[in-house]
């Protein structure tokens, strides 16, 4: 058994999020296992880019109201939801316009294919579009 130590919080990158987004480390495996797990907090509005992981990822939202959305589905995300998108799949997920949203994000591996940021436009869309729950 290990205590490993706490990393310091990052301030997401503003070339993969629009708006602020601050992460912790939780879990980064050692070779065989390629676990990634990070605590991840959105400001109103902010959000990723669009992405796919080549191994899939699953959200967990611990507190507040989130969205995730694909190119043709969106998830209204609630403290408890956890959504997972398949292999490959491109999406995007961030907070609402009038709420903080905080998830866990875990993943295998690094391989991350980073898009072109969520426009207004299709942000704007998912907000107010379909709202699956």
């Amino acid at each position: 058994m290990e205590l490993l130590d706490q990393r310091p919080t990052v301030k997401g990158p503003a070339d993969l999020f629009t708006g602020d987004v601050y992460y912790d480390m939780i879990a980064l495996g050692q070779a065989p296992s390629l676990m990634r797990v990070n605590m991840v907090r959105f400001v109103p509005c902010a959000r990723t880019a669009w992405h796919s992981h080549a191994l899939g990822q699953t959200l967990h939202v611990i507190e507040g109201h989130g969205l995730v959305a694909t190119r043709d589905r969106v998830f209204v995300m609630r403290p408890g939801d956890t959504v997972h998108t398949p292999p490959g799949e491109e999406h995007w997920h961030g907070a609402v316009p009038d709420r903080f949203m905080k998830h866990l994000a875990i993943w295998e591996g690094d391989d991350v294919t980073w898009g072109p940021h969520v426009t207004e436009a299709e942000y704007e869309r998912a907000c107010s579009g379909g709202r699956e729950h």
